[in-house]
Formats: C-alpha cells, sequence, structure tokens
C-alpha cells in the first residue's frame, strides 16, 4: 500500500500571545497541496519497526526520532496496535521548509490505520505527541481559528503555486524566539472567501506574520519572494509556516511553469516545483 502524504500551504498566518503551554496561538488559512511524500506500509513479523526514508530530503530526517516512529510507539503504548511495521518513506517535501511533510507523514499514516475513524481522545493524544499543525492534515482547505480550532472551507478554490526553496533550512524554535509582535483575534471572512478572485484579493492583502523575521534573517529569502511576485500570472508571494520555502499563487499552471523555468535561470541550485490544490 502507497499512502501519499501531502504538503500544507500557510496562505496566511496571525502571530497571538502564547497560551498556557506556552505555544504562540497562530490563525492561518491554508490548504493542502499535490506535493506529497510516498509511504509504502506493512506488517512484519518482528518485534521492531523497520523505517527506512529515501529520497531528495532524506538526509535531512532523524532516523531514530520522526513523527512515524513515534507514531507507531504511542500507538502500541496505548494498546491500539500490536503489529510492527515496515515502513519505506519517499521524501518529496522540502525539510525545514514550513510545509509540514514530517507531521503529515503521522498524520496520513494514522488515517490510514484507523480508516480515518479516530476518536477524540486518540487525536489529541497524538497531536500531542507530534505537533500543534497535526489537525490541518485532515482538511484540504481550512481556516486555522486557533491551535484547538479549525473551520472547513465549504467551497474548495483550485490554486497554483511555485515553490521555490534556497539552501536554507529554518528552524521552527528560532523564529518563534523572535517574535515580539502579537496581533488581535480575526475571525473568518466569510464574505471573503467567495468567488475565487475574491478569496485571492483577502489573501494578497493578508500576510505572514513571520515572514519579516525571516526575511531580516535571510535576506536571500526577501529577493526571492520578489523575483517570484514579478513573475507573469503571479497574485502574490509569500513564505509558509516559519520558511525557507518560498511560493506565489499563480492565474494557471502554464505561468506557474515559465515561472519555475525562468527562475531555475537565476537560482539553479535552489529547490523547485509547480503544485496544485489538492
Amino acid at each position: 500500500m502507497v499512502i501519499d502524504s501531502y504538503a500544507k500551504i500557510n496562505l496566511t498566518l496571525n502571530l497571538r500571545s502564547k497560551n498556557n503551554k506556552g505555544l504562540h496561538e497562530i490563525q492561518s488559512y491554508f490548504c493542502l497541496i499535490d506535493l506529497a511524500d510516498k509511504i509504502k506500509l506493512k506488517k512484519i513479523k518482528s518485534k521492531k519497526d523497520k523505517v527506512i526514508f529515501k529520497g531528495p530530503f532524506a538526509k535531512f530526517v532523524n532516523k531514530s526520532n520522526n513523527s512515524i516512529i513515534n507514531l507507531l510507539k504511542l500507538l502500541r503504548r496505548l494498546k491500539l496496535i500490536s503489529s510492527y511495521y515496515s515502513v519505506i518513506v519517499k521524501k518529496n517535501i522540502p525539510v525545514f521548509g514550513g510545509l509540514g511533510g514530517g507531521t503529515g507523514n503521522a498524520a496520513f499514516t494514522l488515517k490510514y490505520l484507523f480508516k480515518e475513524k479516530i476518536s477524540k481522545s486518540l487525536f489529541s493524544r497524538v497531536e500531542d505527541k507530534i505537533g500543534t499543525d497535526f489537525k490541518l492534515f485532515f482538511y484540504k482547505q481550512g481556516f486555522l481559528s486557533n491551535l484547538k480550532s479549525i473551520m472547513d472551507l465549504k467551497k474548495k478554490q483550485k490554486m497554483f503555486f511555485l515553490l521555490i526553496q534556497p539552501n536554507i533550512k529554518c528552524s521552527t524554535k528560532e523564529i518563534y524566539s523572535l517574535v515580539r509582535y502579537h496581533s488581535k483575534k480575526k475571525g473568518m471572512k466569510k464574505n471573503k472567501i467567495n468567488p475565487k478572485i475574491k478569496f485571492i484579493s483577502f489573501l494578497s492583502k493578508s500576510t505572514n506574520e513571520l515572514q519579516f523575521i525571516v526575511e531580516n534573517k535571510y535576506p536571500i529569502i526577501k529577493e526571492l519572494l520578489m523575483n517570484i511576485k514579478n513573475e507573469k500570472g503571479c497574485y502574490f508571494s509569500r513564505i509558509t509556516g516559519s520558511g525557507s520555502v518560498c511560493y506565489g499563487i499563480f492565474d494557471n499552471r502554464i505561468n506557474a511553469k515559465k515561472a519555475l523555468n525562468n527562475l531555475k535561470i537565476k537560482y539553479p541550485k535552489f529547490w523547485s516545483r509547480v503544485a496544485k490544490t489538492v
């Protein structure tokens, strides 16, 4: 069985003050995109899981402490599974880029193992172990109103992305440690998400409030975002999460591919890809 483990994009990101667990509350419109890690999963007759990472980003994964190993250990400790597994993950999603690849691996593995029938108590236990963005991978498009609540976007908009990651690995912990600004709580703008052109206009006027911090630390990010924005058909450019993947939303796939080819010439050593919403 091969599981598609999709990446996520933060379309917006607003920072609020810390909660009682010491974590920054955030609000974010987000979506899943068709860039995916590939997970092969099967039961084995063994007393130990065999988890192997392959692909272009495998070398950046901690082989002994990662989301899949932690998930399987937790499920076994809770006596929800008894089998051991061979897991082969082809890492197509950049690591330390803000795309949530590792968290997504755990989310899509859990969905497969339990056929998406996951109790609230189990969901909470896994989320505490894996990370606060775990719940995002159960929605194709949504609005994270706080770390505990997501509103599903009923109308799914089709969007095309150009993704580029410079040779930078952003530490989420480090970027959040530099936060000095908190915005006020905002509600979901239901009158701003349909039709698509209204949603794009709303997103383009919004921000990722971590971006200023990342740009100050890594000036190449600011340069790259400007060059993406200047390409034909690009509505706006932004970072996702705490970076370092930069993206632009384009009016169609053709213009996104043309922009990809143009920027590959300028940045031949940077990872890049065209993607669309799932």
